[in-house]
């Protein structure tokens, strides 16, 4: 019978590694705290303009992305205003993914330790499992 991965390694190790992998990860995710500071005046982008940097602002985002779904909705082949609107909600994505925060929540040295040991050696043991035992030691 062949194991994990069509190899000759261990199901066992497939499983209990898949398990310590799983809930290892799901404890770290929990453990993370994701905020952000996004809004209509938030300044997204700092251009340099006339000697000073000059921030562009989602609200200022949005004046293309509206003028570009005007040109879209009038002529559906107005390659300004696809350009435009794409170029707009790319920006805006983009935006958004720089405003987030990540943090870890406060936690004792013995839950970090072991929210790493289920998710790393978990990790391991799972990736252990997929290659082949042979059955002579030396090697």
């Amino acid at each position: 019978m062949r194991g994990a991965g069509g190899t000759q390694g261990g199901l066992g190790h497939f499983f209990i590694g898949l398990l310590m992998m799983c809930g290892g990860f799901y404890l770290l995710f929990n453990a993370i705290t994701v905020t952000s500071n996004f809004g209509m005046g938030m300044r997204l982008y700092s251009l340099p303009a006339f000697g000073s940097r000059y921030g562009v602002t989602t609200g200022m985002v949005l004046i293309p992305f509206i003028i570009g779904i005007g040109l879209v909705f009038y002529n559906g082949r107005s390659v300004i205003g696809w350009i435009l609107s794409v170029g707009s909600i790319t920006a805006l994505i983009f935006g958004v993914i720089a405003s987030i925060q990540l943090n870890l929540r406060t936690m004792t040295a013995f839950e970090l330790i072991t929210i790493l040991v289920l998710s790393i050696g978990g990790t391991g043991l799972f990736f252990r499992s997929f290659k082949a035992f042979d059955d002579d030691p030396r090697e």
